[in-house]
């Protein structure tokens, strides 16, 4: 026993890190990046900074540009930044799993690959945003497909996390992956809501009120399908311990969510962190989902 102990350091050193934990690693870095970048694309939405770079893809001409630099222009040039850092780490994610293909499961490098073409595109949309004065459909569909991209990540990530199936899971995987669907469509209507100033132009001449009440009849089965996945869970004694605390956190995240929505409704959008924070609250709701939907099928896959 004496010698047992004395060895476990040594049994530790030893340990390296295979190739699917680094790009596992990686995965979950560039997901948090994404994250952090759709909080700060809506944050240029609504302070108005969506045109402070007139320009594309540099920024006055500059990559730096100093002598212009003020919040506004800040944010459009910091978005721009954070999604070149994506963009590189996607091709990292991509080389990476080319290189070790012999050692990582078949479908990684496709996976990579579609990533990588999500984010390609996220970057002509992001041209187009400017280059076309910010059209409100060109708008909605950066952000949504923000949203594939970092909803491909996350499959990724939780593809190649270690995950023991208890077998328990029932319907529960269908019931996530319909309330995840449900949330990324109700947050397209929010960004089309945000793209073309419904709220405002609602409320002050009666124009768009039906792409803003589109949204808010939207909040129902998204919601619903959400309450419902927590509820099931919650009845399943014997369901895996991270599956529990995914529905746990989607149960949080869902309560955020309408606390926000509802405050950013009665404010008029008056107060730009509240905007962000329900944006940024979205779409940790989206990837809660996601990531019980995947654990959840594999928990079927692997008990068949």
């Amino acid at each position: 026993m004496a010698n047992s102990v004395l060895n476990q350091p040594n049994a530790a050193a030893g340990v390296q890190w295979q190739p699917k934990d680094i790009i596992r690693g990686l995965v979950w870095k560039i997901a948090i990046a994404t994250w952090l970048l759709m909080a700060v694309g809506s944050a240029t939405r609504v302070m108005n900074a969506g045109l402070a770079c007139p320009d594309w893809p540099l920024c006055y001409g500059q990559l730096i540009p100093a002598a212009q630099m003020n919040l506004q222009v800040f944010l459009e040039w910091f978005h721009r930044l954070d999604a070149a850092a994506i963009g590189l780490s996607a091709i990292a994610l991509l080389g990476l799993s080319l290189f070790y293909r012999s050692r990582l499961p078949k479908w990684l490098p496709w996976a990579s690959a579609g990533a990588l073409f999500l984010i390609v595109f996220q970057g002509v949309l992001g041209g187009l945003t400017v280059t076309q004065l910010l059209r409100f459909d060109i708008v909605t569909a950066h952000l949504g497909t923000a949203l594939l991209f970092f909803g491909a990540l996350l499959v990724i990530g939780f593809m190649l996390t270690p995950y023991e199936a208890t077998g328990n899971v029932g319907k529960l995987a269908w019931v996530s992956s319909i309330a995840a669907l449900l949330v990324y469509l109700q947050s397209l209507l929010g960004a089309l809501v945000g793209s073309r100033w419904a709220l405002h132009q609602c409320l002050d001449s009666s124009e768009l009120c039906s792409v803003m009440n589109s949204h808010i009849a939207g909040i129902v089965p998204a919601t619903a399908a959400t309450l419902a996945l927590a509820v099931l869970a919650w009845r399943q004694p014997a369901l895996s311990p991270k599956l529990r605390k995914l529905a746990n956190w989607a149960s949080v995240c869902l309560i955020a969510q309408l606390v926000l929505g509802l405050a950013t409704f009665r404010l008029h959008l008056q107060v730009e962190p509240l905007t962000v924070a329900h944006q940024a609250v979205g779409a940790a709701l989206l990837g809660t989902l996601i990531a019980f939907s995947v654990l959840a099928w594999r928990d079927r896959v692997l008990s068949a």
